[in-house]
């Protein structure tokens, strides 16, 4: 007897007509036919079942804060590192709670249930550290939820930021976390790496620093963070996020520049919406896109995961805390448009993720957690182009969102009474 059979499941790896069995929290089949029963049955009805998606870069202490104190009129990145500086002395445990647990609410609809999200540590009263670490106890339940102890203006640049650092980490933070292109000087940013990732080894903790966030090509402190790794023994345990200075890097430099990146084996978060919108401010035309080398990354074999990064707070006005529109927005902008890259794509929001903050029981086989969501599509190119309805979002076996499918009523004479959009996939096999 299984306590749940999701029935007739297309998964992301190409199996179609699939049966998940599920026994308590756990996934105890996965094959063609289970000829038994369950308390409860869901016919998934040859739609895509997927792993929860999970997003490996987030700010959840500054999301749902658009509009206080006031609204970035440039859109610009320097007008919300300054607005933000405006209101974090304003800031109290219990507003940051309230906006971060709506925020939660939002991602469970949307099929997401794990998130990293950084910290900003600048504020010496760290209310922004105690009113993460509720919500991470308060949603342990249904999410999971990875804090990153971030210096936002500067690890040496912020008076107290070292000593800052150091307690968020005693009070329970999970990760290092750093942006050495924003210290005042390079040689400032490069002994933030290291000295950031002597802490982390001396801990016992991984590390994920923002790094050249920037248009500069000669900030590359991406290059110094890979030869700290190596030095200090965190091959695999380490993050880059944004790296959008590869974008404008001298393909000469770049080409010996992932080879190092790949032998201390850099996670490479790229924020696509986030990076579109904020990159190349200083050009006119031709326009840099910002993101950074998306293909040659993944071709060189790193393992890439996409963020999301902010949503309607000052950085960001938009948002939805679906990860489907960060990787609809990754072929536009990456030009991953193929077949093999879209798949690519979406695993760089489930499995490659998953990877970057070290999830276990991930997936779905036998064994792993049974954490699924069932969406409106048949496969993940389907649910790249169309960001469907959750249909169900289940935790460790127990469905705890749904959204019925997305099915508009016509009323036109001799045309049929409704449209579903999955209808239109195309007939080939993906």
């Amino acid at each position: 007897m299984f306590d749940l059979i999701i029935r007739n499941a297309n998964l992301p790896d190409g199996r179609e007509g699939i049966d998940i069995g599920i026994i308590g929290d756990r996934i105890a089949a996965v094959t063609r036919k289970i000829e038994a029963s369950a308390q409860e049955e869901i016919d998934a009805t040859g739609r895509l079942v997927s792993p929860p998606f999970v997003d490996p870069h987030f700010h959840m202490d500054a999301t749902l804060s658009l509009g206080l104190p006031r609204m970035n009129r440039s859109g610009t990145l320097i007008e919300g590192i300054a607005l933000w500086g405006e209101l974090r002395p304003t800031l109290t445990r219990e507003a940051l709670v309230e906006r971060a647990l709506r925020y939660c609410d939002l991602a469970v609809s949307q099929g997401l249930l794990y998130i990293r999200s950084h910290v900003d540590v600048t504020d010496p009263r760290l209310v922004t550290v105690e009113a993460l670490l509720e919500v991470r106890e308060k949603v342990a339940a249904y999410l999971d939820l990875q804090l990153v102890a971030f210096p936002q203006d500067g690890y040496y640049r912020s008076p107290g930021a070292v000593d800052a650092l150091n307690r968020a980490l005693d009070m329970g933070v999970d990760i290092v976390g750093g942006i050495p292109h924003f210290e005042r000087t390079m040689s400032d940013g490069a002994a933030s790496v290291e000295a950031l990732c002597r802490i982390a080894a001396e801990r016992g903790l991984p590390v994920d620093m923002h790094c050249d966030e920037t248009d500069d090509p000669m900030s590359r402190h991406i290059e110094t963070l890979a030869a700290q790794t190596i030095r200090f023994g965190l091959q695999g345990r380490v993050a880059g996020s944004h790296l959008t200075s590869m974008h404008s890097m001298d393909n000469y430099y770049v080409s010996k520049l992932i080879p190092l990146m790949a032998e201390a084996r850099i996670n490479v978060i790229p924020n696509p919406l986030i990076n579109i919108m904020l990159q190349g401010r200083h050009d006119t035309y031709p326009k840099r896109r910002g993101l950074t080398r998306v293909r040659e990354l993944m071709e060189a074999g790193l393992n890439v995961a996409f963020g999301h990064d902010c949503v309607m707070d000052p950085w960001y006005s938009m948002g939805s805390a679906d990860m489907l529109e960060v990787g609809h927005m990754a072929i536009h902008v990456a030009q991953m448009a193929g077949i093999e890259d879209k798949k690519k794509i979406f695993d760089a929001l489930t499995a490659n993720s998953a990877r970057t903050m070290g999830l276990a029981g991930y997936g779905i086989e036998k064994d792993c957690n049974a954490d699924l969501v069932i969406l409106q599509a048949r496969d993940p190119l389907e649910a790249l182009r169309l960001k469907p309805n959750r249909l169900a979002v289940i935790r460790r076996g127990k469905v705890i969102a749904r959204t019925p499918a997305r099915v508009s009523e016509l009323r036109i004479d001799g045309r049929p009474a409704s449209v579903d959009g999955t209808e239109y996939a195309p007939s080939f096999g993906c």
